[in-house]
């Protein structure tokens, strides 16, 4: 279950639509990738420029002025970021 770019550009391109679409400061929605995308199930919603200090802490959280996503994890929020895998059968 590793995170991967096409993943993140997929909510990302989903956020600015949705962004564009409902033309709000902030939008919570319900994390409809849980059951296409395996590492997102553990959170419940996706919110939209929401600001950190009071996100859910259990939610995937979208900043446009960065495009980037970010989560909560060890007491602190945290860049979504593709993980790097290195082979070492060479």
């Amino acid at each position: 279950m590793s995170i991967n770019k096409e993943d993140i550009d997929k909510i990302i391109k989903w956020c600015e639509r949705k962004k564009a679409e409902l033309q709000r400061t902030y939008i919570i929605e319900r994390n409809q990738f849980k059951e296409e995308i395996p590492w997102t199930w553990v959170f419940t919603t996706i919110e939209i420029d929401r600001p950190k200090s009071i996100a859910s802490k259990t939610g995937l959280l979208y900043d446009s002025t960065t495009k980037s996503l970010w989560r909560y994890m060890n007491g602190s929020w945290q860049r979504v970021e593709p993980e790097v895998t290195v082979d070492r059968r060479k």
